[in-house]
């Protein structure tokens, strides 16, 4: 049964036609020739049997060398994976079938080499993890916004641009004019929109993230809560990067991704950051010119975090990446 979803694969470049249209096909051409082809995708939806989806998706995933994570819950699915573009394509196809699921979010990119050292699929209680009952967002959304559309909106000096990522991911880049709720985790979101409830009522509220999955759970919150006129990006981040040329772009900066591209720029074009491995935090090239970002070690940002015998552990397992890599052979903790 699961081969027969194979027998319909859709090629990466017809994917990337079906949402960015002829000019950005050609512009891409050359993008999608790299060898691995990496999906973020979620839908929300009531999704029952969903426990039992677990084992044979991380059999199909594992049996075609598809790595990366999917998360499972009774809202739904949520991931980002990567393999070859038919994999990849069959897996889609496989998920889409799903009755309760139906056509996905999809957002496509590529990568020189496999970013996800392993596939997991997890049972979670949410798909993105807010921590507040009984929202719906597969029922009460904000209003969806194209990305095309999404600059008009932002501009609007009666709009509140709000960035629903967290600080480090913020730090990489955002939309001109976001407000940034300072948040740690998603979980702490609905206690700043509570907090600043009352500077907000009255005006339009646009909200974003990366894939769009975390703002489309925002909004659902916000009209919980009585705030009428919010509007959500579509796609997220990486889609308008993917559909909206660099030169009308008020995108400023890169995206974090969680993966080790570790961000991407306009054209979902991988960046030169780079993650500290001993915080996970994304550091640009500026960051490690600092006297305290030591490979493998430390950065400026956790450098008073951690202690002596943190940075020894770090330091150890950094002379296993660098012994690993002479031998030309991965080393996970790297």
């Amino acid at each position: 049964m699961r081969d027969i979803f194979l027998s319909f694969p859709a090629t990466g470049i017809s994917q990337v036609a079906r949402f960015g249209g002829t000019d950005y096909l050609r512009a891409m051409h050359t993008t999608f020739d790299m060898p691995i082809k990496v999906a973020a995708l979620y839908r929300f939806a009531r999704l029952p049997g969903w426990r039992e989806m677990r084992a044979p998706l991380a059999d199909f995933c594992t049996e075609r060398g598809i790595k990366g994570t999917l998360l499972l819950a009774h809202e739904g699915i949520n991931g980002t994976v990567a393999g070859a573009p038919d994999a990849i394509d069959g897996l889609v196809a496989h998920l889409e079938a799903v009755p309760a699921l139906g056509t996905l979010d999809v957002k496509y990119s590529a990568a020189r080499e496999m970013p996800f050292h392993r596939m997991k699929v997890r049972l979670k209680a949410e798909i993105v993890t807010m921590g507040v009952d009984g929202i719906d967002p597969e029922r009460d959304a904000g209003a969806y916004v194209e990305p095309r559309d999404w600059n008009a909106l932002i501009a609007d000096p009666e709009t509140v641009v709000i960035d629903t990522r967290n600080g480090y991911e913020i730090g990489l880049g955002t939309f001109a004019r976001a407000r940034d709720p300072r948040t740690g985790s998603f979980r702490e979101f609905p206690d700043w929109l509570e907090a600043n409830r009352a500077a907000l009522e009255g005006r339009k509220l646009a909200m974003f993230c990366t894939g769009g999955i975390r703002c489309e759970k925002a909004t659902a919150y916000a009209k919980s809560i009585g705030f009428d006129e919010v509007y959500h990006l579509k796609g997220g981040i990486l889609r308008y990067l993917e559909e909206v040329p660099e030169e009308a772009s008020l995108w400023q900066g890169e995206c974090f991704v969680f993966d080790e591209r570790v961000a991407v720029g306009h054209g979902l074009r991988e960046s030169e950051a780079k993650l500290c491995r001993a915080c996970r935090r994304p550091l640009t090239p500026q960051d490690r010119l600092s006297p305290l970002f030591v490979e493998g070690i430390s950065c400026a940002a956790c450098h008073d975090e951690r202690s002596d015998s943190d940075r020894e552990r770090y330091a150890e397992r950094q002379r296993q990446v660098e012994r690993a890599k002479a031998r030309g052979t991965p080393h996970i903790g790297g």
